[in-house]
């Protein structure tokens, strides 16, 4: 018979294109996994730090939605005595119990957040 130049270029590329792609899929998660063990490890050896603090602002982020699941990750900032600032990602319920302004004790243990015991003030009217 005769041969088909294009079909033997679509056998020898589908095979190699597959594989290039699974390659970079697998190499992604690799590098999630190792990232996130890394930070585990880096907060499990940090000290645990309770310092005197001020919530500067909030800010929620969305992964997912339209035709998979939605996750809200939710972040404060805060503003230690001497003038640093770090962000640190909180659970949902301890999000919407800071507002912005709030004074107190924020405990935290390198990125991970731990707790936040607020001031209370009174105010003299």
């Amino acid at each position: 018979m005769f041969d088909d130049p294009a079909g033997d270029f679509m056998s020898n590329f589908v095979p190699i294109f597959i594989g290039i792609i699974a390659i970079i899929v697998i190499s992604t998660i690799v590098i999630s996994i190792v990232k996130g063990a890394a930070q585990w490890s880096h907060n499990n050896n940090s000290p645990v730090s309770n310092k005197k603090a001020k919530v500067i602002t909030k800010r929620t982020d969305i992964q997912g939605g339209g035709e998979t699941r939605a996750y809200n990750h939710y972040y404060v900032t805060f503003q230690l005595n001497d003038g640093e600032r770090i962000e640190l990602k909180v659970k949902g319920d301890e999000y919407g119990m800071l507002v912005e302004g709030d004074t107190g004790e924020l405990s935290f243990q390198g990125t991970r957040y731990l707790g936040f015991d607020r001031s209370i003030q009174s105010e003299i009217n």
